[in-house]
């Protein structure tokens, strides 16, 4: 045997063993390895869980599974009417609303925001709130406010709740801080350029957080999410890889752990798959998909228009 065939069958069964060691430890932290219970966040010990972009979707659908799991529950969003009826179905444990537009919130509002919560035994922050572009677009045509509503929602707000909240876990030694990642932030995302370096900041910041915070008893999670049935993603039925938002949550609360996770199993075999692929393909699919939707988004509007 040659020391070139003999370096080519070395590399191979690398390359191999790799391959089996990442997608066995995408089943095991999918199908296998439990989660942490949430009373080690205090749930039914009066502990709250505070969750932003409370009214709708994902966000509403963590209130309501966080009440049923035993936390008081601290809902904060823009609309008081959708806070106000996401409250109403809450039985058995306490509510709080709170009303915050966090794409325009100044110091003076995140200070009204901070006196609130300083009164509360926090155990659980889920930062959901978020925004994505009305439609795949290029950068150099994406509205200027559409740009700093995605920063200031998905970036400012997750750091300035996060700062107000983590001081009083770091205290208690206990509590979740649950952040809501996007696969736009896995794999760069033209025509969803702002809104995919939002979500990637949200991992690295996560990953940072979570280094930090372990030692003085803080869990950090970053559960990265493809598309789930909502009013953001605008997909109304479910399927194989786009399952409900009761569905999702559900996953998220059964599997807690630190670090980085993919927590819907369809998603974790998705994402393994985007990283095993080559980067310019997938680059040149993502492109091609948004183009897509893209033009279906302007068809329907033109559609909606002639019916006005």
């Amino acid at each position: 045997m040659t020391v070139a065939s003999f370096s080519l069958q070395a590399l191979g069964a690398l390359t191999l063993s790799y391959f089996v060691l990442s997608f066995g430890s995408v089943i095991f932290r999918t199908f296998i390895l439990p989660g942490k219970p949430l009373t080690k966040f205090g749930a039914k010990q009066g502990a709250w869980a505070v969750v932003t972009g409370a009214s709708d979707g994902i966000g509403r659908e963590f209130a309501l599974q966080l009440a049923k799991s035993g936390f008081n529950v601290f809902l904060a969003a823009r609309n008081p009417e959708k806070l106000a009826s996401v409250a109403s179905e809450i039985r058995g444990v306490q509510t709080q609303t709170f009303t915050i537009d966090f794409a325009h919130a100044d110091d003076s509002a995140y200070q009204h925001l901070a006196n609130t919560l300083s009164k509360l035994d926090i155990g659980v922050l889920v930062n959901n709130v978020g925004k994505s572009h009305e439609m795949p677009v290029d950068f150099v045509d994406t509205p200027a406010d559409e740009i700093h509503d995605i920063l200031a929602i998905n970036i400012n707000a997750t750091l300035r709740v996060t700062s107000l909240v983590s001081p009083g876990m770091v205290s208690r030694h206990r509590g979740l801080i649950l952040n809501i990642g996007s696969f736009g932030g896995a794999a760069p995302a033209p025509m969803l350029a702002t809104y995919g370096a939002s979500k990637a900041f949200l991992a690295a910041f996560s990953d940072a957080l979570a280094a930090e915070l372990a030692p003085k008893g803080i869990t950090v999670e970053h559960a990265n999410t493809y598309f789930v049935v909502s009013s953001m993603s605008k997909i109304r039925r479910p399927s194989l890889l786009i399952p409900l938002s009761s569905s999702y949550v559900r996953s998220v609360l059964a599997g807690i752990a630190p670090g980085a996770q993919v927590p819907y199993w369809s998603h974790a075999l998705l994402g393994f798959a985007m990283r095993i692929a080559p980067t310019r393909f997938l680059l040149a699919y993502i492109h091609a998909l948004h183009k897509d939707i893209r033009k279906r988004a302007l068809k329907k509007k033109e559609r909606e228009a002639k019916k006005a």
